[in-house]
């Protein structure tokens, strides 16, 4: 079982490597009718072999939502806190059957205003089945201290 780590548990540097998981069809389906975004690139196999891709391709968003869920799954975890936003990257294209996992450090991080927390910035890499980078980025998090140690 994976500890949660507290802001004050942490230091620069520590590491998590999330599990795996396999981007299907229906995953980027389900993805285009939640988000209403049905650009044929996602949604049609015949128009997608006529671009770059040579395929469907998943959105790039929903990658993102896959890095940040498999973020939570990762063996370093925080208790809830508060994400004050991401800078992101799309490298390489995920397509249908890629397996992807994240593994993130943590780059920085300083104390709030607010008594009880603090912020951290994850650098963070969605990688392939391949080793591949395919998006890459940060994620700025506000994270509890331990009970008491403030």
């Amino acid at each position: 079982m994976t500890v949660e780590r507290y802001y004050d548990d942490v230091e620069v540097g520590d590491v998590g490597l999330s599990p795996t998981f396999t981007v299907t069809a229906d995953h980027i389906m389900t993805y285009a009718d939640l988000t209403g975004d049905h650009t044929p690139v996602h949604t049609d196999e015949a128009y997608a072999k006529t671009t770059p891709f040579g395929t469907r391709v998943a959105h790039g968003l929903l990658g993102l939502s896959l890095a940040d869920g498999l973020k939570t799954q990762a063996d370093l975890r925080f208790p809830p806190g508060m994400s004050l936003g991401w800078t992101w990257d799309f490298r390489l294209p995920i397509k249908i059957g890629d397996t992807v996992h994240v593994k993130f450090h943590v780059e920085s991080m300083r104390l709030t205003r607010k008594a009880g927390w603090g912020i951290v910035v994850l650098r963070s890499e969605l990688i392939n089945q391949m080793d591949e980078v395919v998006q890459h980025g940060e994620h700025r998090l506000m994270i509890p201290r331990r009970p008491g140690a403030f």
